[in-house]
């Protein structure tokens, strides 16, 4: 797929961020799922626990970038109620993300409270910069089942480059092992690639999915940056990638992926234990079998990553009954686009970042 023509993402407007959405059908509400009016239903809830971030990585934050003031955030509670409410209308995974979730204080409560209320599979996708293996182990024991983690070059200039972090690359390493060894498998590890930056290390960065327990992940870099700075001249294709690790490594197609997954996945040819996956918004958008919602760490509903519409919970979790919260999200649901159309001169890009909507 080619990019040539397609428009940058517009001047930043004010987006539109209505208390409570339009109401869906009653007989959509009747079904007690979360379902929306182009027939997908609401499995996977993805809950940003905070927008602030130990790192300003450069596809996705500038470094001036200013956090939410934290009496504008939800607190402890609220994520547990609305992940238990979600549980009941049919979500089975929900996946904690910021920002950078481990900055969040009452990480381990809040692990702990889904776990109680939920039956769902609990990830969480991080940076990797602060794991410990007595977080972890905690983390584990308290409900947590799977690690994603954030790594976009295994150079350590490269590293910092790209995140404005004094992290390395052997720390984030470091993570990985102790996911592994704490049993918070399989550990996805999630690349970026950008033309010009990283993208010389497609094979290297898959050689880490040649051991049990771990799946890289290369994600095409999408316009989601705080500076609004998304060049498609630098945009690097899953088709691309996939053949640059070809050339090192002949992988093989993965057959039982979801429909609804976000990555398609493959194995290497040589039978080598492992797995790298392909998520391609831009060039393969997933939409027709999307099963996610979101909410922001300051309780904006949004029905996609990249709705330019969100709905504010708040009133709704402070003045109303899990009734109503339920009555609200399926509202929010009903009103999701049927794609994001990234690959179209009509996209215009959300206000929010990545950091603040949340992974």
């Amino acid at each position: 797929m080619t990019l040539q023509g397609l428009a940058l993402p517009q001047a930043r407007t004010a987006e539109s961020r209505p208390a409570h959405p339009p109401p869906a059908p009653e007989s959509v509400h009747a079904a007690g799922r979360m379902l929306d009016s182009h027939g997908r239903v609401i499995r996977d809830l993805r809950l940003s626990l905070t927008d602030r971030c130990n790192f300003r990585c450069t596809y996705c934050m500038e470094p001036d970038v200013r956090f939410a003031a934290p009496d504008t955030l939800l607190q402890a509670d609220d994520f547990v109620r609305v992940a238990g409410v979600a549980a009941d209308l049919g979500v089975t995974k929900i996946r904690l993300t910021g920002g950078e979730p481990t900055l969040h204080p009452a990480l381990g409560e809040i692990i702990a409270g889904i776990r109680v209320r939920t039956g769902c599979e609990i990830a969480l996708t991080t940076n990797g910069a602060t794991l410990d293996r007595s977080s972890l182990r905690a983390w584990k024991a308290a409900g947590l089942d799977r690690v994603t983690i954030s790594l976009d070059s295994l150079r350590s200039d490269r590293f910092a480059r790209i995140t404005r972090s004094n992290c390395t690359p052997a720390r984030v390493l470091g993570s990985i092992e102790d996911c592994l060894t704490e049993g918070l498998t399989p550990v996805k590890v999630n690349a970026v690639l950008v033309r010009g930056v990283n993208d010389d290390e497609a094979a290297d960065l898959a050689a880490l999915a040649r051991r049990p327990g771990v799946e890289m992940r290369f994600i095409e870099w999408m316009p989601l940056d705080s500076g609004h700075a998304w060049d498609p001249e630098r945009w690097v294709s899953a088709a691309e990638t996939r053949a640059a690790i070809e050339r090192r490594f002949p992988l093989v197609p993965l057959h039982g992926d979801d429909p609804s997954s976000t990555a398609r996945t493959f194995g290497f040819a040589d039978g080598t234990p492992g797995r790298v996956g392909f998520v391609a918004p831009v060039s393969s958008p997933f939409c027709g079998a999307c099963s996610r919602l979101r909410m922001t760490a300051d309780g904006m509903v949004r029905p996609c990553l990249f709705s330019t519409r969100e709905f504010d919970l708040r009133p709704t979790l402070r003045h109303g009954d899990d009734r109503d919260v339920a009555r609200f999200l399926i509202d929010a649901t009903w009103t999701k686009q049927p794609g994001h159309g990234i690959a179209t001169p009509q996209f215009r890009q959300p206000d929010r970042p990545m950091s603040a909507i949340g992974g």
